[in-house]
């Protein structure tokens, strides 16, 4: 697997996916392309790399004047971060987001500077977002689908991760495009990683979040970060290891009463998986903790 490359979901007719290249590592970021009959883009990524996404377009065969939807599952700019770039090659396109984050997208000023404060240095990959103009946002909520002709895209509120979050199921593959609410794939390691940024991740909304997936009984989980992987026990294995890690990251805080100690001895101990190098892995790292660190605040006050 290479940066730039766009491979066949599997036991998945008409959808793709492309590694984006996120934060210069393969095997973090997916983007995926439906070929239906309205053509369709899940999510867009960081925007620095928007251009990897229109020659993925093109090697599958869907023009940029043929991109007719492109779903988002959330806000955050490793998501989204290239909705504006792109509505600038792709004029027939409409963004589809949960009614939350919509606004976020038309001013994306707050979501840059919470960004830039959640993700430090990491800034670095990221393109600013540019404004989605409103007239081109159609706002989602629990229940909603876009209707792609021979696909379907039905939205399912997850707000675990985000509360802008949805989970987008295609009858047609008996497949959930799952956004963050199934955590992290990496195929090299054939694992689940969790992710629990700030400042919005909760531990109880995010297991409820793997409940939704659960009850829809996929045939196939499509990774935003990375990949497509049969559903397998893999949602039971993600619901174990995100409630053992908000756990321990629990009993270090009471062990050494200091959060920046916290942060170090997880970056130092956790192990990773060796495709992201190790600044984003620790970054990543990091980010998690944090996330834990900032819930368990908002218990407590």
């Amino acid at each position: 697997m290479a940066i730039g490359d766009v491979y066949d979901a599997e036991d998945c007719a008409d959808v793709h996916y492309v590694d984006t290249g996120m934060y210069d590592v393969p095997e973090y970021g997916s983007v995926y392309i439906v070929d239906a009959e309205r053509p369709a883009l899940v999510d867009t990524g960081i925007g620095a790399r928007y251009e990897t996404l229109l020659e993925a377009m093109e090697t599958v065969g869907v023009a940029p004047e043929d991109l007719e939807v492109i779903a988002i599952t959330h806000v955050h700019l490793d998501h989204a971060g290239g909705v504006g770039y792109l509505l600038s090659e792709c004029p027939d396109a409409t963004v589809y987001v949960h009614e939350i984050g919509a606004p976020h997208l038309v001013d994306p000023t707050r979501l840059w500077e919470g960004t830039k404060q959640a993700v430090g240095d990491q800034v670095q990959y990221y393109a600013e977002p540019k404004p989605v103009p409103e007239e081109r946002i159609v706002e989602l909520t629990d229940g909603d689908a876009i209707d792609l002709g021979d696909h379907r895209l039905e939205a399912h509120h997850a707000p675990g991760h985000a509360p802008h979050q949805v989970i987008f199921y295609d009858p047609a593959i008996d497949g959930v495009f799952t956004a963050d609410a199934a955590g992290l794939f990496t195929p090299s390691t054939d694992e689940v990683n969790v992710t629990s940024p700030p400042v919005n991740f909760d531990l109880e909304g995010a297991l409820e979040d793997v409940e939704t997936i659960r009850e829809l009984d996929p045939e196939t989980l499509l990774y935003a970060h990375f990949g497509t992987e049969p559903t397998g026990d893999r949602l039971g294995e993600y619901a174990e290891k995100l409630d053992a890690w908000v756990q321990t990251v629990r009993e270090k805080r009471a062990e050494l009463e200091d959060d920046d100690a916290v942060v170090d001895h997880f970056v130092e101990t956790v192990e990773t998986p060796a495709v992201w190098g190790e600044h984003k892995a620790s970054e990543e790292v990091a980010l998690n903790v944090r996330g834990v660190l900032v819930m368990l605040d908002r218990q407590e006050s």
